[in-house]
């Protein structure tokens, strides 16, 4: 049965931890009561659908029912988890909290607040152990950062599982040890907004000209290392210190006004959003958050081929998602072993709206690389030195799989040696066959650089299933040549 989330405040963010929690496969009650909260979610709900699986190598899971409730208390009712997302009103974050602690009992209770401390939020409360501050970014959907900002009230327990919720729906939970007006990353924005305004205001830069020195330099190293990392390359092979004799003087230099802020004025106000509309009024925000959300797909799956910064976030949550799927712990009897499930990506589709064929070979590779992790031959055997290598393939493209097809691959042994794996691999869509590969493992010293033997505990898995797949019947394709004509 999929857990609960309930979601209080419909709007951006509120919709992006709906659409978040939605396609993980739990289940979602929305209390917002805005009349247009249904389609606003709807439209958060659509740019999600066609963002976030383009970042997971694993399946997305049943999405969860989404529903709108008619008051908190119905929202609350059977939640494992509530997420506040109100304006950032404090008395009115803790009227919600009061209403919310009326219907719920020691549920985590995060809140969305970019700027309140948890113990401001926790003022009043009847149980303010479970209220905290969870704090993502936008698009919520994507982005994984949440700051987790417990008080000296909080419970520690349950602040630990709030984050391994996080962590489950593919996020990456940054515990604040100390809470602090902002928390830590909105702190570093506030400072560069204020600089920014006064660019603007003594007409030194435009909004545009701003984005872009953001764009084009240093906001590409902070996407991928930060501001200490960053800054540590800087200072060449003599590191940080390096860096910080060369450069530490002029902090005390008038490079900047952080310490001074412009009048918000009327006319600042008109200034800037004038030059907004020039840089991109041409674009609907529908059409801004659909190129924002694309950019940042290329640029985390680049982060998560070099594990790296979000990049690794992403790999582990596949890791997570994964071990949810059958994993090919049964030795095969009646039936080739299941040992990988996919959906077809964004990325895996071709000019025609199939799936290219580079693609089904990726498949296979996924699915013969958890065949090899269940008779032990894994990344530790490779470690030591030894791996299984493919030595030939053959495969057959029977059908056309399109985007978001759900795929599944089984593995059948054909035959084996101390050194050899016959095997037939089978892409299937549902019960329908897309491709099959016939595929000859090679057992190899790495070292040596030549064929031997397996280790005796790779042998010792792989015999029993060799001998339960010599009663599966030999597949019509096996032994087929290119262009032989089918039966």
């Amino acid at each position: 049965m999929a857990r609960k989330a309930c979601i209080i405040g419909g709007g951006v963010i509120g919709g992006g931890w709906a659409a978040r929690f939605l396609l993980n496969g739990w289940d979602v009650a929305v209390f917002d009561p805005d009349p247009e909260a249904e389609r606003k979610i709807s439209e958060v709900l659509a740019n999600a659908r066609r963002s976030l699986p383009a970042l997971s190598d694993v399946p997305m899971p049943a999405e969860g029912r989404l529903s709108f409730a008619g008051t908190i208390t119905e929202a609350v009712e059977g939640a494992d988890y509530i997420q506040e997302s109100v304006s950032e009103r404090l008395e009115l974050k803790h009227r919600v909290f009061a209403q919310i602690q009326q219907a719920s009992h020691g549920v985590p209770i995060g809140s969305s607040t970019s700027g309140f401390k948890p113990s401001e939020l926790q003022e009043g409360a009847a149980d303010p152990s479970v209220i905290f501050v969870a704090h993502p970014f936008n698009p919520v959907y994507l982005l994984p950062l949440a700051e987790v900002v417990p008080s000296a009230k909080s419970d520690a327990k349950l602040i630990e599982s709030a984050k391994e919720i996080l962590r489950e729906i593919g996020m990456f939970p940054l515990h604040v040890r100390k809470e602090i007006d902002a928390h830590i990353a909105d702190r570093f924005l506030e400072a560069v907004w204020r600089e920014a305004l006064w660019l603007v205001k003594d007409g030194i830069a435009t909004t545009e000209e701003i984005d872009e020195a953001i764009r084009m330099g240093f906001g590409l190293r902070w996407g991928q290392m930060g501001l200490f990392e960053t800054y540590r390359v800087a200072g060449g092979e003599a590191g940080m210190k390096h860096f910080m004799a060369q450069f530490g003087p002029c902090l005390s230099w008038p490079w900047t006004k952080l310490m001074d802020v412009p009048e918000f004025t009327d006319e600042l106000v008109d200034l800037i959003a004038g030059q907004s509309d020039a840089q991109s009024g041409h674009y609907s925000i529908r059409e801004l958050e659909r190129i924002r959300d694309s950019n940042l797909i290329g640029f985390m799956r680049a982060l998560k081929d070099r594990n790296w910064g979000a990049g690794k976030v992403l790999l582990d949550h596949d890791k997570r998602r994964r071990a949810a799927f059958h994993d090919g712990a049964a030795t095969g009897e009646g039936a080739p072993l299941v040992m990988a499930q996919m959906q077809v990506l964004p990325g895996w589709i071709d000019y025609n709206g199939h799936m290219t064929e580079s693609r089904y070979l990726f498949a296979a590779s996924d699915t013969s690389d958890a065949f090899l992790r269940l008779i032990g031959a894994d990344m530790d055997y490779v470690a030591g030195g030894h791996s299984y290598y493919t030595a030939e393939t053959h495969i057959m493209h029977l059908g056309e799989a399109k985007l978001g097809d759900r795929l599944t691959g089984t593995l059948q042994i054909l035959g084996s040696d101390e050194k050899r794996i016959h095997a037939f691999i089978r892409i299937q869509r549902g019960e329908d066959v897309v491709a099959s590969l016939e595929q000859m493992f090679l057992h190899v010293d790495m070292k040596a650089g030549r064929a031997c033997a397996a280790a005796p505990e790779v042998l010792a898995r792989l015999a029993p299933l060799a001998e339960a797949h010599k009663r599966l019947a030999r597949p019509d394709a096996a032994g087929r040549h290119v262009g032989q004509r089918r039966a």
